[in-house]
C-alpha cells in the first residue's frame, strides 16, 4: 500500500513493529489516524501530567522515558530505540501520562489516535493479544528492574545499564562501542545513582580494563566480567 510518509511506513512495517499482520485495510486506517512530530535532541516527547494523545511510535531517533523525583532528579525507567512504542497502558486507562519522555538525539515520532487503535483491537483478537503479551512483558521487566535497582550495589547497577544500553541499541561497525550516546546524569539516572557517584564508577570499570570511556562514547573491553558484575550484583 501506498504510505502517506515513512514516518508511518516505519511505524507500520518496521521489523519488530506491532502491526505487521494487519490487513491493509487496517493499516490504512491507522496510517490516516495519526500526527507526526519532529523532536530535537533534549526535547520533550510528552510531559508527566499531559494528556495522552494516543500511541507513540520512535519512528526515527532514540529517547528515555522517565520520572522526575525530589528536587528534580531523574529516574529513567525505560530507553527506547526506532520503531519503539511508548504508552500501551494509556491506551486502556488514564488519559494522562503518569511520566515524561525526551529524545537523546534527533527523532521524528508518529502519534497514533487512541480511539482508531481501541476500535481496531475490539475488532481484532490477535492484535489485542499482542498487546496484552506487550504489557505483561513490560510489567515484568519493571519489577525486574525494581529489584536491581534497590538491591544490587552502586557498581552491578551500573554494570547492569551499560547492558541494557547493549541490548537496546547494540553496537557501532566496531562491535564494541555502544551505538547511543548519553550524558553522565543519563547514565546515572538510569542506574539509580547520583551523577558524581556514576563518573566514578566509570572511571573504576575503565581502569579495570572492563570498559572504555571516550566523552559520551563507552566502549564494553571485556562482556564476560561486565556481565559478572551485574550477575553478582
Amino acid at each position: 500500500m501506498q504510505y502517506l510518509n515513512p514516518y508511518i511506513e516505519n511505524c507500520l512495517e518496521g521489523p519488530d513493529s506491532l502491526f505487521k499482520g494487519l490487513n491493509s485495510k487496517d493499516k490504512e486506517t491507522i496510517a490516516g489516524h495519526h500526527t507526526v512530530n519532529h523532536v530535537r535532541r533534549g526535547d520533550y516527547l510528552f510531559r508527566e501530567g499531559e494528556k495522552s494523545r494516543g500511541l507513540i511510535c520512535l519512528s526515527t531517533g532514540k529517547a528515555k522515558v522517565f520520572k522526575e523525583g525530589v528536587g528534580g532528579r531523574e529516574q529513567i525507567v525505560k530507553m527506547v530505540r526506532q520503531n519503539g512504542f511508548i504508552g500501551y497502558r494509556a491506551l486502556f486507562t488514564e488519559n494522562i501520562w503518569s511520566f515524561s519522555a525526551a529524545a537523546i538525539e534527533d527523532s521524528n515520532i508518529c502519534v497514533l489516535e487512541k480511539t482508531t487503535l481501541v476500535k481496531l483491537m475490539k475488532k481484532n483478537a490477535d492484535l489485542t493479544m499482542k498487546f496484552t503479551r506487550i504489557l505483561s512483558e513490560e510489567l515484568g521487566y519493571s519489577n525486574s528492574r525494581t529489584i536491581s535497582l534497590t538491591q544490587k550495589h552502586i557498581r552491578g547497577r551500573l554494570a547492569e545499564s551499560l547492558i541494557v544500553l547493549r541490548d537496546t541499541y547494540g553496537f557501532d561497525e566496531d562491535g564494541k562501542t555502544l551505538n547511543v550516546s548519553l550524558s553522565r546524569e543519563d547514565i546515572a539516572g538510569l542506574s539509580n545513582m547520583t551523577t558524581s557517584n556514576a563518573i566514578r564508577t566509570l572511571s573504576g570499570l575503565s581502569s579495570d580494563g572492563i570498559i572504555g570511556v571516550k566523552g559520551r562514547r563507552i566502549t564494553i573491553i571485556d562482556t564476560t566480567t561486565l556481565e559478572h558484575i551485574c550477575n553478582l550484583g
